[in-house]
Parts: structure tokens; sequence; C-alpha cells
């Protein structure tokens, strides 16, 4: 029997086999870091007298805590404040690398790796963040871990981790016109559930995920932890390849050529067998947004709020239920009916280049209704900061009435000065949907850029054909 692209990057990376259901030793290829999870890693280091096995294999930079207004002003915040410096202090003193505020590099921990060439097919990659899974659209085997695990990996470069199940995604087919990366993955979480995809690697396949371009296919890997899997991978081909020749931390010359005969490897398998399938029609699929309070409760944005009492099963019944009391939504409400108070462009979902050329292309000529409170637009990184202003886009937006921030989390958490207020509604960009996920109080529904631009524009959700 064959194997998947997950075992076979599990495979080349395996030190030790675990005995009698003791689980395998992996190798690590890369760790990335924030301010966040990375404190108590260190200081484990620091009391142990330990220094970081390979300490180029570790890159840190700033993100969650940072502010995208004032950022050569002292942090107004005293916590985040802290956890920056602290940062700073711990990968001085350990050596390790840093892209701080204000660094052409530093940018959302997601979005900045892949820029630099330092994401490539066949590596595993961890992060103490749950979102690592962005990186398995380039063929990598990446996932978060937590924070003993993220000192483990400093000490000694490995992790111990049981083998994942395989589970295969195949969106075939044609998308329609207006549906982007982000509707595709809504619809897999709302089909499959927020738990669909426990303790698997979810592979994605088909025509439809083929002809994504990189920054779509990291939109789709990036939300496979909402599904409840521990990764997301696509396998690299031409795409992966063009996206990633020239950039800083790419193989250049013969070690180029030695290293996509490689990647060109890193494909499942014809007679491989996954543990799950589930499969898509592309052509079904329409844009989508969420209306509860978890990314799998969403739906077209042609069809209305669920009511309740019409839901057979009474686990989904009772959740519905106590979302729309959350949310502010009337049963059988019309999703485009929803008015929206605030509108949020960015993170490490939908915070990359094309995302903003997006946005920017439906905006250009318009201005935010008069009903939008505030409409911010984040670039994930710096460097997609610097190509949108080189582009002109920073002017679309400011003319739209728009924020033009500089890169970070932002409005994606609550842990910095851009949050919602109890009872603001916004339609986001981002990938979570929890209660208080963007403040406390605050209303988050899910959508694309393509909608969050044409939102704005008419003031209740809405998606370009509407305009």
């Amino acid at each position: 029997m064959g194997s998947t692209l997950a075992e076979k990057v599990w495979a080349d990376h395996l030190v030790r086999k675990g005995d009698d259901g003791a689980p395998d030793l992996l190798y690590i290829d890369l760790m990335l870091m924030h301010e966040v999870t990375s404190p108590q890693a260190f200081e484990g280091l620091r009391l142990a007298g330990r220094k970081p096995r390979h300490v180029d294999q570790l890159i840190a930079t700033e993100d969650h805590n940072t502010p995208t207004v004032d950022i050569d002003r002292p942090n107004p915040d005293e916590t985040s404040a802290t956890q920056l410096t602290t940062l700073e202090r711990n990968c001085e003193e350990f050596g390790v690398r840093l892209h701080p505020l204000g660094d052409a590099d530093q940018g959302i921990v997601h979005a900045f790796a892949p820029i630099l060439g330092l994401t490539q097919p066949g590596m595993t990659i961890v992060c103490g963040d749950s979102h690592t899974s962005t990186h398995g659209a380039f063929g990598a085997l990446a996932f978060g871990i937590g924070t003993s695990e993220v000192e483990h990996v400093m000490a000694t470069q490995t992790l111990s981790l049981k083998p994942f199940k395989t589970m295969a995604v195949n969106v075939e087919g044609e998308l329609p016109e207006g549906v982007t990366a982000k509707d595709i993955i809504l619809a897999i979480i709302a089909k499959i559930g927020t738990g669909g995809g426990q303790g698997h690697v979810i592979e994605y396949r088909g025509e439809a995920i083929r002809k994504l371009s990189m920054d779509a296919r990291m939109t789709i890997c990036n939300m496979s932890i909402e599904a409840g899997a521990r990764a997301g991978m696509i396998a690299p081909d031409e795409v992966t390849f063009e996206y990633l020749k020239g950039r800083p931390h790419a193989p250049e010359g013969e070690m180029w050529d030695k290293a996509v005969e490689y990647w060109k490897t890193l494909k499942t398998d014809d007679d491989a067998v996954f543990d799950k399938e589930v499969t898509l029609n592309a052509a079904d699929l329409q844009p989508f947004v969420t209306w509860g309070t978890n990314p799998g409760q969403g739906a077209p944005i042609t069809a209305t709020v669920p009511v309740p009492e019409q839901i057979a099963d009474e686990t989904a019944r009772n959740a519905a239920a106590s979302a729309l009391k959350y949310m502010g939504l009337e049963p059988g409400t019309p999703i485009k009916d929803i008015p929206v108070d605030t509108v949020f462009i960015g993170s490490c979902t939908n915070g990359r280049i094309e995302d903003l050329r997006e946005a920017a292309a439906i905006m250009k000529g318009h201005h935010k209704a008069e009903s939008i409170h505030r409409v911010l637009v984040v670039p994930a990184s710096s460097r997609v900061r610097l190509q949108a202003e080189k582009e002109g886009l920073d002017r679309i937006f400011k003319d739209f009435g728009a924020e033009w921030r500089n890169a970070g989390c932002s409005m994606c958490l609550g842990m910095n000065p851009d949050k919602l207020v109890p009872g603001e509604r916004c339609i986001s960009t981002s990938n979570r949907n929890f209660e208080g996920r963007q403040g406390k109080g605050g209303r988050t529904h899910l959508a694309s850029p393509a909608v969050a631009a044409a939102t704005a524009i008419r003031g209740t959700i809405s998606c370009p054909a509407d305009l």
C-alpha cells in the first residue's frame, strides 16, 4: 500500500519509532516564535541552564500584541508592552533571530515566513500557535504546539508525537465566479463540523484546489484547525515552485534543482488509503458567511439564519439557539439583511497581497456606507504593506474611507488595541468567530475579503454580485 503526503513527510523526519504504543520522535526543521507563547519556554531553558539545540532553525517576530498605529510610540497596554520587551530580551540572550515591530520583515508569524522563503515543501514546522497549519499549503507538515513543547523543540529540535490519522478533502470541478478560497474552507467546515477533522491531517485535493494560487492555498490550510484537524496540506506543484523561486531563503542554483527534484516526490501515491475522505462539488459553492459563534455555523450568503426549532439534532439545535442569542439575530433573517458596524480585512487568513488587491478592486471608486463605523485594512506583514503601497492600494483604501494600518494580528483577536465593543457587529476576514474573540461582547461574521469589501459599500452583508 502506498503512502499519503503526510505519511511521507513524517517518515522522512522520523528520528525514532515508538515501541508498544509509545510516541514517535520527530525531527523539526523550523520553529516559528512570537511574544505570547515563548516566555515560559525561554525561562525553562534558562532555569535548566540549556541553550537552543539549533538556534538557526528558530525565528521570531512580534504580531499578537503589537499596535497597528503609532508603532513608534510606547505601547499603551502595559501587559502587551511587557510581552514584547520580554521577547526582545529573550531573543537577544539566546541568539534567536527576531523581526520586531518596525522591521521590514516583521509580520504575523504565519505570513512573514512564506514571504521570506523559510516555508518549504517537505518540512516539519511548528509554532506555539494553532494556525501554523497555514504552512501546509506548501506541502509542509505544520502544526501548533503547546508551551512545554516549544521548550522541548528549542532544547532538542525534536518532538514526541503519535502519528496523525489522514483525511482527504476533494474539491472537484470549477469554482463559480465570485467564489474564493475562504468560501471553500468555510463550506468544508460547515459540512464536516468543527470536530470533523479531529486527530487528522487534512490533505486538500482536486481540480479546484490545484487551480488556486499560493495565497489562496494558505487561506485554505490556515483554517484546517477550525475543522478540528492537527494540520492541513496541499501537495507542492509548479505553482508552489514558482512562488518560492528567488525568495531570500529559497535554495539557489544546483541546490534549487535538487530541492525541486525532491519536492516533486511529495504527493500521495495512487494506492494510498486515507482514514477518512470527503468530496465537495466546486460548482455548488457560493460565497459563505458565518451566522453563529463557531466557524462551522456558516451558510451561503443567499441563505437565511437558521430557525433552531427546525433543527432535528438536539445538540445542534441548542447550540444554534445559544449562538443566535449572543449574535443578536432573529431566526429566519436573510443573511443579506444583517447590518454591520465594522469591517476588518486582515489576519493570517486573509491579509496577504492578493486579498488586499481583491478588496481594493471592489472598493475602488466607492466610499464606505454611512452606517459603517469603521473599516480596518491590516496587511499580514510589513512586506505585504510595502507591496500594497507600491501598487497604490493604500490610496484606494484611504479614499474609500478605510483605515490603512501597520502589520499585525490586529482585530483577529482581542490582545491589542484593535477591539470591538460589546454589541458591535463585525464582518471579518479572520478565522474565528468565538464569543468575545474580537473583544468582549463583539459579534463576528467570518467572510472573504470580497464579501467584506462589498459589505463595507452596502452596509449589510453583501457579495460583489450585489453591487
